[in-house]
């Protein structure tokens, strides 16, 4: 009786396995040539045993799993923020210095998004108070309550000691996240169009 992990695998799941890899690549997880060199080898895989390099690592493992002697795609992983781990580290432990960095990074990050969100529940209720008070309760002087926009948006940021200074720095954060993201999935679309479905590899 043949094995679980001596199972086969069709050309779809060696795709489904390339997309999850690239996935990973696309968050951060990988960098170039190890995005490229587990691509081939997930490429040239030819038994769902032969996919465990390529994920023994990363979240989730491999995106593939048997069944009752089927093959069973899994969610494809790989998506979220890239996070800091002492794997990440190939030369000991960050100095103070990084770490302080990284945690200004980070608290920089959630409180830029915490704002962002409270700013839109903020303008939606916002609204919503307007349209009540202009449609339902038919009050002229409904449009009152837009300038006091200016406080409701200027407290959480008073809170979160969230100054134009913070404001600004993670907008520049958050485009260069999301042009290092883009460049990084562009790379995985076009590394798993090379490498097609893998059967150039195999032939």
């Amino acid at each position: 009786m043949t094995q679980p992990d001596d199972l086969l695998l069709s050309d779809a799941e060696r795709l489904h396995a390339l997309t999850a890899l690239g996935d990973h690549y696309a968050a951060g997880r990988l960098d170039d040539p190890e995005f490229h060199a587990r691509s081939g080898d997930v490429a040239a895989a030819r038994t769902l045993a032969q996919l465990d390099g390529a994920f023994r690592d990363l979240p989730g493992g491999v995106p593939l799993t048997s069944v009752d002697g089927l093959i069973v795609r899994s969610a494809t992983a790989g998506g979220g923020e890239m996070t800091v781990s002492s794997s990440s580290y190939s030369s000991g432990p960050p100095t103070p210095a990084l770490r302080d960095a990284d945690a200004d990074l980070a608290d920089l990050r959630k409180r830029g998004k915490l704002v962002e969100s409270l700013d839109g529940v903020v303008i939606g209720l916002t609204l919503i108070t307007f349209l009540v008070l202009q449609i339902v309760v038919d009050w002229q002087y409904a449009w009152i309550v837009w300038p006091s926009l200016i406080v409701t948006l200027g407290l959480p940021r008073l809170v979160l000691r969230y100054s134009d200074s913070d404001e600004k720095t993670y907008e520049k954060i958050k485009k260069a996240d999301q042009q290092a993201r883009e460049d990084r999935l562009r790379a995985a679309t076009e590394r798993i169009r090379e490498l097609g479905d893998g059967r150039e590899t195999r032939g």
